[in-house]
């Protein structure tokens, strides 16, 4: 019975370390997939767009009106929104010591004219009279000589001081240097004014029948723009009306704090439409380089250190850095050590590490 007894416990014993029931089951680890990447494709090809830009529309050519010479108001014959032509008398003042002063030139330069006139005559009848051998020294011929151009001299300085007085008196009729508008006026007979004031002008003249629209156009447009391009402007006052206008001149300067160009475009405003101070916007189309490459939107990673797209090539990912150009809605032009077919991730953002894909 003994026997039997340890035959059943040594059974049993074998029994519960049996591999089947003795060992643990392994756990099963959870291997991390490798990321999932949309890739697309890299091609050479620019990106035609509309481009809108805050402009404005300015007189072709402004002047403020200020007087050369001291003197009173004496008339005023145009007003705020007179039309002059080039020419036109605008206003004249009245200065009576700059007529005492003209008149006083006047006279010394015919006296300093009479005494050239004797100093000739003498010098002259010396010199006829010098034929005849030992009648007139050669000291005395030499002074009268030197005489009459001493008086020559002085003749035609007192002819300059006169003519610059009556120049002088001419600064008295304010004519318009060119044909517009008068857009401001700010005195009124009887006023003294001053040729030293430079604060506030007696008048204001634009031309307005030809004007300037300016519009500052981002580096990375400006290059593709030329002389002699239409553009297409709109302003708040007159609305749903387009208006035109050809480039003519480009300042050829990048603005360091914008990084824009100044353009300006000539509008023809015969008629009167348009004013200058006039808020506008330009619509143009911009067309795409032909060196650019062309990638999503989503595909370019903007830092505050850089700015680049990352390629994936031979299971690796790169980060190349780029700038970009004209957009639309889904892609954009970027400028870099990239090649046609190049496959760039999509969803890119600054998380993503450079190096193998694990």
């Amino acid at each position: 019975m003994k026997q039997f007894f340890y035959l059943l416990i040594a059974t049993g014993f074998f029994a519960s370390c049996s591999p089947s029931e003795g060992k643990e089951k392994p756990k099963q680890q959870n291997v991390p997939a490798a990321p999932a990447y949309t890739l697309a494709t890299v091609t050479k090809a620019g990106i035609s767009t509309t481009v809108t830009l805050p402009a404005q529309l300015a007189a072709y050519e402004q002047v403020s009106i200020f007087p050369k010479v001291n003197g009173y108001v004496k008339n005023v014959l145009v007003d705020i929104g007179s039309p002059v032509t080039t020419g036109q008398l605008l206003m004249t003042l009245d200065a009576p010591e700059l007529l005492q002063a003209s008149a006083q030139a006047k006279e010394k330069f015919a006296r300093s004219k009479a005494d050239f006139s004797i100093a000739k005559e003498h010098y002259t009848r010396l010199l006829e009279a010098a034929n005849t051998p030992g009648a007139i020294s050669p000291l005395d011929l030499s002074t009268a000589r030197e005489n009459m151009e001493a008086d020559s001299a002085q003749s035609n300085a007192e002819k300059a001081s006169w003519q610059m007085q009556e120049t002088m008196l001419g600064y008295l009729n304010v004519t318009a240097p060119f044909s517009g508008i008068i857009t401001e006026r700010n005195v009124h007979p009887g006023a003294l004014v001053s040729a030293n004031a430079k604060d506030v002008p007696m008048l204001e003249l634009k031309q307005t029948a030809h004007l300037r629209l300016q519009v500052d156009i981002p580096e990375a447009l400006a290059a593709g723009l030329n002389n002699k391009d239409t553009i297409t402007f709109f302003v708040s006052a007159l609305k749903g009306i387009k208006f035109t206008g050809h480039i003519i001149r480009v300042s050829g300067n990048i603005n360091q704090q914008y990084r824009s160009e100044r353009v300006e475009a000539d509008v023809n405003n015969s008629n009167a439409q348009l004013a200058p101070g006039m808020y506008a916007e330009v619509i143009f189309s911009a067309k795409g380089s032909v060196q650019a490459f062309t990638v999503p939107k989503s595909a370019v990673v903007t830092s505050t250190e850089r700015k680049y797209v990352l390629v994936v090539k031979n299971n690796s990912i790169t980060k190349i850095d780029v700038t970009t150009g004209n957009q639309n809605a889904t892609s954009t032009e970027v400028y870099g050590d990239l090649q046609p077919g190049d496959n760039v991730i999509t969803n890119a953002n600054d998380e993503i590490a450079a190096g193998p894909i694990k």
